[in-house]
């Protein structure tokens, strides 16, 4: 099923509280894919608290392997006359697998501004290669279109660039759907790893660069980053833009290297 439908699942079992039975198709061995999570939390943030501004910020953390079966908690810590935030919690077994922050904020008269960057001399998806089934191992990504994007020359060592799209963006608001595909890529470090071995998202802290610009048939080109990887550790830089080279959002995240 697609996020919309993930999203449509979930059943309200009490005061800021829903569950979910069955997320399949959405796993990576005995987890969650963590953007599949993300939204899920997001979805029931959005559920108990329908008049929520837009979306700033948030900070995930994944604290333990969310299963296909879950209950989400959603806990509104302090709601001001502009700023909300928000905590989400998923619970598998009764156990808390994912802790989230969610920051939303209604907009307020500009005191100075500073655009968003814009990317320059983009190759297009449709002249860009496709990702073949083995390039896209977990089996998460059948669920997404994927191509290649590296700039002219190559992507700097511990850099991995792609364009993608959902195949079923039905029932999305586009922040949902950028929270979803945001962590869709491997960590950059996995082309500077000299042994093959799992990799693990440990937290996830992303920025919405303002309003989330349209995009075009739904191509996002996602870019992670290493900048440091060392003794089991990467440090991650995530970006993402539209068709248009509009940088979206931007998030900092922490991730495992086993092998």
């Amino acid at each position: 099923m697609g996020f919309g439908a993930l999203a449509a699942r979930l059943e309200p079992i009490g005061d800021g509280r829903f569950r979910l039975d069955g997320a399949s198709g959405w796993m990576q061995g005995r987890t969650m894919y963590g953007g599949a999570a993300a939204f899920i939390a997001y979805s029931a943030a959005k559920l108990a608290f329908p008049d929520l501004p837009p979306l700033r910020a948030a900070q995930v953390g994944f604290v333990a392997p969310v299963g296909e079966h879950l209950e989400v908690e959603v806990v509104m810590l302090r709601q001001g006359r502009s700023v909300a935030q928000v905590e989400t919690s998923l619970l598998c077994d009764g156990a808390v697998a994912q802790r989230t922050l969610w920051l939303f904020g209604a907009g307020r008269e500009s005191n100075g501004s500073v655009p968003a960057a814009v990317l320059t001399n983009l190759v297009q998806p449709e002249d860009s290669p496709r990702l073949t089934a083995n390039d896209m191992a977990p089996a998460f990504t059948a669920r997404m279109d994927m191509r290649r994007a590296d700039p002219p020359g190559g992507s700097p060592p511990g850099t991995i660039r792609r364009w993608v799209r959902l195949k079923d963006r039905a029932g999305l608001d586009p922040v949902g759907e950028l929270v979803g595909i945001g962590d869709a890529l491997p960590p950059g470090s996995a082309r500077a790893m000299e042994r093959m071995g799992p990799i693990s998202s440990i937290t996830w802290a992303l920025t919405m660069l303002g309003e989330v610009p349209p995009t075009r048939e739904g191509w996002w080109l996602l870019e992670t980053a290493s900048n440091h990887m060392g003794h089991g550790f990467s440090s991650e830089t995530l970006r993402l833009w539209n068709s248009d080279g509009v940088a979206v959002m931007h998030g900092l995240q922490s991730v495992a290297v086993f092998g």
